[in-house]
C-alpha cells in the first residue's frame, strides 16, 4: 500500500504549515485568545480563503473533494500551532454530520456556508450523565403541529457559545440508553427556548452548557429515530482527526524539549550532553513516531464502511495516542523543570490540550476496553 501523499495533499500540507508558522506563534495565540470569541475571526476568514474549511467537502458544495487524509493533514498542523479556531467543531463534527445524515437540500443549504466561513456549527451531544455513551440521550424531541420541540440540557458543547447552528441528538422514542429512537436535529442557536452559557476550557478553547426549553428545531437530519449509527460513524472519523492533532502536539512538545535541553546548562555543559536525558528524549521521539504511524492507520480505517472494523481500528489508535501523549507530555514537563508549569511558557499548554484530547469521545481506558471486548484488532 502506498502511504505517500499525493501532489495535491503535499501542496495542502505545505500551505497550512506555512500559515501556522506565520500566524500562530505562542504570543500571537495569546492575542487570539483575548478576542471576544476566544479565537480569531480574521484568521477564520483566511482559512476560508485558502479553502481549508471546505477541504473535505464535495466540490458541488463549495469544497475540494478531499476526505479523512486531508483532515488529518490540517489537524496535525493545527496541533503544532495549538490552534483555537473551531475547525474541529464546525468542519469535522458539524460538516461531517451534515454530509453523513443530511439530504441533498440540507447539504446544499449548509455546506457551502460552512466552507465560506459564514456558518459556525456545534454538535450538542454530551449530557451530564452520559459519560462516553453516544446512546445515552435524555434530551427529548416531541413532534407537534409546528415541528419538533426539544427539551433538556447538553454539556461541554465544543464552541457552542459562538455557533450559529446546533446539531442536537435528542430522543424521540425508547428508554434512556436504547440505540433506537435517537434523532439529529438542526436548531438555530438564537432560537426561542435555547439558553447558552459559554466558558473557556482548560486547554484555552471554548465550550458551552446549553439548555432547551420547548425549543423548536428548524429541521431534522435523516431518520428522527435512527441517527445513532451515522453519529457513531462521524464520531469515529472525528476521533481520527483528534489523534492527528495529538501527533502535531506531541511532535512540537518533543521539538521544544530538545531545543531547551541544548540551551539549558548544568555543571558547565548543556543537559543534552547527559546520556540518561538523551535516552528520555529518544523515548519521546519513538512514542511520537509510533503515534504518527498509528494515526495514519486510524485515518485510513475511519472511512471503512464496516462499522465494527472501523470502531476497533479507531479505538486502538486512540489507545496509542492516549498512552504516548501522557508519556511525551510528562517527559516534556520533567525535562524542562519548573518553567514548564508556568502559564508564560508554551510546553505546559501543549500538555493541557493533549490531556483534553485524551478525554474526548472516550479516554484511553474506555477505548482499551472496546479493543479488548472485540477480541483482536483485526
Amino acid at each position: 500500500m502506498d502511504f505517500d501523499l499525493s501532489d495535491d495533499q503535499r501542496m495542502l500540507k505545505d500551505s497550512v504549515d506555512r500559515l501556522i508558522a506565520d500566524k500562530y506563534s505562542f504570543e500571537q495565540r495569546k492575542k487570539y485568545m483575548a478576542e471576544p470569541d476566544g479565537w480569531s475571526r480574521e484568521l477564520w476568514a483566511q482559512y476560508a480563503e485558502l479553502g481549508l474549511l471546505g477541504v473535505s467537502f464535495p466540490e458541488a458544495h463549495g469544497g475540494f473533494g478531499g476526505g479523512p487524509v486531508e483532515n488529518m493533514i490540517v489537524a496535525e498542523a493545527f496541533g503544532k500551532g495549538l490552534v483555537l479556531e473551531p475547525y474541529f467543531a464546525t468542519i469535522v463534527l458539524g460538516g461531517g454530520l451534515i454530509q453523513a445524515a443530511g439530504n441533498d437540500a440540507q447539504k446544499a443549504a449548509m455546506l457551502p456556508e460552512i466552507a465560506a466561513g459564514t456558518r459556525l456549527v456545534a454538535f450538542a451531544q454530551v449530557e451530564r450523565a452520559s459519560r462516553y455513551n453516544l446512546a445515552d440521550v435524555q434530551v427529548t424531541a416531541t413532534k407537534t403541529a409546528e415541528g419538533w420541540v426539544l427539551n433538556g440540557e447538553k454539556s461541554v458543547v465544543l464552541h457552542g457559545d459562538c455557533a450559529d447552528t446546533l446539531l442536537v441528538t435528542a430522543r424521540t422514542d425508547g428508554g434512556r440508553t436504547d440505540r433506537n429512537g435517537i434523532g439529529l436535529f438542526v436548531v438555530a442557536a438564537n432560537a426561542a427556548g435555547v439558553t447558552r452559557q459559554g466558558y473557556r476550557t482548560q486547554d484555552g478553547c471554548r465550550a458551552a452548557e446549553i439548555s432547551f426549553a420547548n425549543a423548536l428545531a428548524a429541521d431534522v437530519l435523516g431518520d428522527p429515530a435512527g441517527a445513532l449509527p451515522l453519529v457513531e460513524q462521524v464520531v469515529d472519523q472525528a476521533i481520527a482527526v483528534l489523534c492527528a492533532e495529538a501527533v502535531g502536539l506531541m511532535g512540537e512538545m518533543h521539538t521544544i524539549t530538545v531545543d531547551y535541553m541544548k540551551q539549558r546548562k548544568q555543571f558547565g555543559v548543556s543537559i543534552s550532553q547527559f546520556q540518561v536525558l538523551q535516552h528520555r528524549a529518544v523515548d519521546m521521539f519513538v512514542a511520537v513516531e509510533q503515534s504518527r504511524s498509528m494515526s495514519l492507520f486510524g485515518t485510513v480505517m475511519s472511512a471503512d464502511p464496516d462499522a465494527k472494523a472501523r470502531s476497533r481500528a479507531v479505538s486502538a489508535t486512540k489507545v496509542q495516542i492516549g498512552k504516548a501523549g501522557k508519556l511525551v507530555g510528562e517527559e516534556a514537563v520533567q525535562l524542562h523543570g519548573g518553567i514548564a508549569m508556568t502559564m508564560e511558557y508554551k510546553v505546559g499548554h501543549y500538555f493541557k490540550r493533549m490531556t483534553m484530547i485524551e478525554q474526548m469521545f472516550g479516554n484511553t481506558d474506555a477505548h482499551l476496553a472496546k479493543v479488548a471486548g472485540a477480541g483482536s484488532l483485526f
